[in-house]
Formats: structure tokens, C-alpha cells, sequence
């Protein structure tokens, strides 16, 4: 599975692995793809540099990457406590109302809430960026589309190459003329903020629109066949983010959730506002149904949805009440089926792979000897 981008990167597969989970992401290196470290959840730069070296010790002298959340355009002077303030009362009693309705108990006096989406904002972005650039890192990718031109830049001055990722051909072209080099065609299968348009429409139509530049394909993808479609369509490898969430390496802390992973169909996921404020692919819970039922107050804008129920979020996680238990992921969760370790997913694609290369062989020399 070797394209011009992963000999570029110096990787044996073209599989690009994004996850929250370094352990995940430093087997997904040494398995012979790409590792991309997600940072969003890191709020403090000591932290950070805490599992990238990590990574360091545990990726054998490898390629991996980091993936950051950072606006293209900067909002000058806005703290989070400005943010906080902007959540309307209404909101916040809708989620306690929730939270009683399915008897979430409060967490215990003086224990952290947890994570809180404070990475959606530029200055902790740049911040993560800092401590990144100390690394050698290959890779800089970018959630929310093209990072700003400074950063851009900056990467480039370090020999780092950047990716965006893209929902449509317009939104690909955007990110072309900023001078990303890397473009991600996520597609509307996919886990987490997805747009309107299916993998297998928008992969051709981005690699058209911004060729030269390398593409990968992303959303829906959990099989060497289907990596096998990827590249058929142009791209130059694939990007891969929900399949790595049952594997052994990943640090869910919730056996309830891994089982309802492993229990869902490719139907049991929705695109909902319910996390983040911006429509985001994830398990379908009475949480998501809640934020979605036009009667509720409907989710607010991002970042001020994130903020408001990152507490919530994690007391349902803290006491795994199930009904409201969810988390982003892809339509491919129905093939999640079983727990594996990362290189057990790689041996599985690349043999998909070796037999969707075959049988298209077998087909196109069929033709050959007919048409002759």
C-alpha cells in the first residue's frame, strides 16, 4: 500500500490512523501506517509533552503526527469565562433537568469535570503548537479546516507538512489556495464534525479539484477493500479514525461503552449538535435524542455547546449510565465487532487489500483477453 505520499513520509502503508490515544497511535506507526496523535483534549502543554514523549520512546524511530482544532480566523480578547457567560440559563437547566430525569448522580466534592473543550480555542491550539514543534513530528492536520498562515508557515519552516480536512470540493479548493499540502476528503460516513456528502462522491471530486496535491479518503472506511476504493478513486492513502476505538491499546475507561461500540450497527449513529455545537457523527443515545427533539432548547453554537456539557459528559461517562453513554464515531461501527489489537486491524486490511487488488486484477485481465 505504497503511494507517492507515504514513501514521501517514509511509511510502508498508506493508512493515516487518527486517535486521542497515544498507545493507539504509536502501534499504528510501528504496524507500518501513520499515527496521528489528536490533541484537542490536551489543556495543558505539560501534558502534552508528556505523551509525545511518549511517542518518542514508543514509535521504534518511525513517522507519526498531531492533529489540532484552530479557526482559521482569529477572535481577539474572548477568554473562556467570556464564552461561559454567553450560555443561557434555560440551556444549563435543560441539561441538570436531563441529567435527573436518568439519575446521574454529581460528581464527588473537589473531583475534576474532566475534560473540557477548551481546544476548540485558538490560544489553547497555539499553545499545543508549541510544545509540538519541539518534535519531530511529519505531520501537522487541522479539524476545523485551514490553520491561520502563520502556522502554516511555521510547520513549513520545520519541515512539517500540513493537512485539512475537507467536506467538500469547495471547502478542498479553500484549503489548496492557502497552501495546505495535504487534503483530507472526509466524507458524510465518518465520525465526528462530517458534512453532507458521501466518501465516494467527495473523494474524486476533491482529487479533481486540488491535483496535484495528495488526498486522503476518509468516512466509512474499516476494510482493505475499501482502502482499495480509496485509492482507486485518486486518493493517496486513506484516513482512518473509528476503527481504532475497540482495538486493545485504546484507554476508553468505560467497559459499557466498549460494548456498545461493539454491539452497534452501521444505522445506530447520527449526526447531532450534542457534543460540540457543530453536527458531529456519534452513537445515537437518549442524550443526542434529547439536544435533537425540537421541543428541547436545540443545541447552542460551538464553542458554547462543548463548554456547557463537558460536566455533564463526564458524569455520564464517570457512572456509565448507559442510555445517555455515547461517543464520536463513523458509520463503520458496525464492523467494530470484536476487540483487537492494532496490528491485528492492520494484518486484516492489508490481506482486504491483497484480495480487492486480486480480484480487480483477475477482472481487468478478463476484459483484456475478451476485448483482444
Amino acid at each position: 500500500m505504497e503511494t507517492e505520499l507515504s514513501k514521501r513520509l517514509g511509511v510502508q502503508h498508506a493508512i493515516f490512523g487518527f486517535t486521542p490515544f497515544p498507545a493507539v497511535a504509536a502501534a499504528i506507526t510501528r504496524a507500518g501506517g501513520f499515527g496521528v496523535l489528536g490533541a484537542v483534549r490536551y489543556t495543558a502543554p505539560g501534558d502534552l509533552a508528556r505523551d509525545l514523549d511518549w511517542m518518542q520512546e514508543h514509535t521504534d524511530g518511525k513517522p507519526y503526527g498531531l492533529d489540532v482544532v484552530m479557526p482559521a480566523k482569529k477572535v481577539e480578547g474572548v477568554t473562556e469565562a467570556d464564552i461561559e457567560a454567553m450560555i443561557p440559563d434555560g440551556h444549563r437547566r435543560f441539561v441538570e433537568e436531563t441529567l435527573a430525569k436518568h439519575g446521574v448522580p454529581a460528581l464527588a466534592e473537589g473531583e475534576a469535570s474532566g475534560w473540557r473543550i477548551t481546544g476548540w480555542m485558538e490560544q489553547v491550539a497555539r499553545s499545543q503548537l508549541d510544545v509540538a514543534f519541539d518534535y519531530p513530528i511529519k505531520l501537522l492536520a487541522n479539524a476545523l479546516g485551514s490553520p491561520p498562515p502563520d502556522v502554516i508557515a511555521r510547520a513549513h519552516d520545520h519541515g512539517i507538512l500540513v493537512a485539512a480536512l475537507a467536506g467538500s470540493a469547495r471547502h478542498a479548493r479553500r484549503h489548496a489556495e492557502a497552501g495546505i499540502d495535504v487534503v483530507v476528503a472526509q466524507g458524510y460516513e465518518a465520525g465526528g464534525h462530517t458534512g453532507e456528502i458521501a466518501s465516494m462522491v467527495l473523494t474524486p471530486e476533491v482529487v479533481d479539484t486540488v491535483a496535484p496535491l495528495p488526498v486522503l479518503a476518509a468516512g466509512g472506511i474499516g476494510s482493505g477493500e475499501q482502502i482499495a476504493a480509496g485509492l482507486a478513486l485518486g486518493a493517496q492513502g486513506v484516513w482512518l479514525g473509528s476503527i481504532w476505538l475497540t482495538t486493545n491499546e485504546a484507554d476508553l475507561h468505560s467497559p459499557a461503552l466498549t460494548r456498545k461500540l461493539l454491539a452497534a450497527g452501521s444505522a445506530d449513529t447520527v449526526r447531532s449538535r450534542a457534543l460540540t455545537g457543530k453536527p458531529a457523527r456519534q452513537l445515537r443515545t437518549e442524550w443526542t435524542d434529547a439536544w435533537d427533539d425540537p421541543a428541547g432548547p436545540g443545541a447552542l453554537p460551538m464553542p458554547l455547546q462543548g463548554l456547557l456539557v463537558a460536566e455533564a459528559v463526564s458524569r455520564i461517562q464517570r457512572y456509565e449510565v448507559e442510555p445517555l453513554l455515547g461517543t464520536p464515531v463513523g458509520q463503520i461501527v458496525g464492523r467494530m465487532t470484536t476487540e483487537r489489537s492494532v496490528q491485528q486491524v492492520f494484518d486484516e486490511l492489508t490481506r482486504g487489500f491483497e484480495r480487492a487488488v486480486d480480484r480487480m486484477s483477475r477482472i481487468a485481465g478478463r476484459t483484456g483477453r475478451s476485448a483482444s
